[in-house]
């Protein structure tokens, strides 16, 4: 099952960075970067869901389109603002929670 899903995801982001043309290669490099921008984003801000149309989902598409062309450290700076406020939202609902 987890399979199919990073299948999909892998094949949504290529959608996304309009990628049309089947390489096995490209593929795995692909998977690579989804994978590190997974976890990088996580490490930020705390458990994801990278499977629905979400916030988070959308960053990943972005870290991957510039990680693709060398340029990670650019993102982090660009996203900043967004990725604080994930940040203040996962504290406020875990707040929320213990009260």
């Amino acid at each position: 099952m987890a399979e199919d899903k990073d299948n999909t995801l892998l094949n949504d982001v290529k959608n996304y960075l309009d990628i049309t043309w089947d390489d096995s290669l490209g593929d795995k490099k692909l998977t690579g970067i989804i994978q590190r921008g997974m976890a990088a984003i996580s490490g930020k801000i705390g458990e994801c869901n990278f499977y629905e149309e979400t916030q988070e989902r959308a960053l990943l598409f972005d870290y991957v389109m510039y990680a693709r062309v060398g340029e990670a450290p650019q993102f982090w700076q660009n996203y900043k603002n967004e990725i604080i406020s994930l940040q203040i939202e996962r504290k406020v609902d875990a707040y929320a929670a213990d009260q």
